[in-house]
């Protein structure tokens, strides 16, 4: 997903990313065929204009979903006010935890490099539900067999090339976020926003979000109120102290203006340079292009995240966790 394209291309361009929500990419094709809708939707900021945030938002006040493209677009054109108070002060923080399927290989070759514990700090953090890769079972599906790690509830993800998959579950000694506004996972009204952003016929994820939500009450993440532009670099000295810091960030770039990505970029590039921290990447192919660049080409209509260990693309991956292409 590209929040700042415009609203015709990325409603078109959610449609496909949504294919395993029959309902959003109904929904979204229509959008972007629907003239009236398209400017209701232009009317807002360009960063509240992204199809996952505006989809929400109806489904908070009460639109089906399942269900007709009609009761969208009516909610929509006959909005009091309502829907449009709940986009502007909400934010799309999505905390799938089914990406650590995908993101635990990585944290593992690096724990492995050094010999230490990780001291996990994750960029835009949201309630810090992703910061638990020692908590979780996995099983990825290889054309070898099934390969398990942990035990159930396993995170399933399906795996092609020469992954390297761990042995053994990561070490974390320390692990803590950074997020314009964190999430308090005690915070019942703000954990209900999160069950509501999960999309409508995903009912796995659902019950996966509750049971993560469930875990982190035990033990509260330490997270941070702050501007990852200007508050990482503190945040990562503070860790230091306490394993290999690795930042990490999934689908979170994306939601920075294009210039600000690349201060982004510059910034975590100059801290992996100087060996303060590692950095691993999950983001949509088009967000962090310098790491895109380094694996290999990707078809211009084939939508997937990317996955990047210290700069360099080590994998394909689907958004929410669920597949894997190992390519490094």
């Amino acid at each position: 997903m590209e929040p700042y394209a415009e609203v015709v291309e990325s409603y078109r361009r959610f449609a496909d990313e949504a294919s395993d929500s029959p309902t959003f990419a109904d929904w979204s094709r229509a959008v972007a065929e629907d003239p009236e809708v398209v400017e209701w939707i232009r009317a807002l900021p360009a960063l509240k204009q992204q199809p996952n945030l505006v989809l929400a938002a109806a489904r908070w006040h009460g639109v089906a979903a399942p269900g007709p493209y009609a009761g969208f677009r009516d909610a929509l054109l006959g909005d009091d006010g309502s829907i449009v108070d709940t986009i502007m002060s909400r934010s799309t923080q999505t905390n799938e935890v089914g990406r650590l399927a995908t993101l635990v290989p990585a944290f593992a070759q690096l724990a492995a490099g050094s010999g230490r514990p990780l001291a996990l700090l994750e960029v835009g953090a949201s309630a810090g539900l992703c910061l638990y890769p020692d908590a979780w079972g996995y099983e990825w599906t290889t054309e070898a067999g099934p390969v398990r790690l942990g035990e159930a509830p396993y995170l399933p993800c399906r795996v092609s090339g020469d992954a390297p998959l761990p042995t053994a579950l990561p070490e974390v000694a320390w692990r803590g976020g950074i997020d314009l506004n964190p999430l308090d996972v005690t915070d019942e009204d703000a954990m209900a926003w999160l069950e509501n952003l999960v999309w409508p016929e995903q009912d796995e994820r659902r019950a996966r979000l509750r049971e993560a939500v469930r875990r982190a009450r035990t033990s509260p993440p330490e997270l941070h109120r702050g501007d990852l532009l200007t508050d990482l670099p503190a945040l990562v000295e503070e860790a230091t102290a306490h394993g290999t810091v690795v930042v990490f960030h999934s689908a979170v770039i994306a939601y920075l203006e294009p210039a600000d990505r690349l201060r982004f970029d510059t910034m975590i590039r100059d801290m992996v340079g100087d060996g303060v921290c590692h950095w691993v990447s999950n983001e949509g192919k088009q967000v962090l292009e310098s790491v895109t660049a380094t694996g290999p080409a990707i078809p211009p209509d084939h939508p997937t995240f990317v996955l990047g260990v210290d700069g360099q693309m080590v994998a394909r991956t689907h958004g929410h966790g669920r597949s894997m292409r190992w390519t490094a």
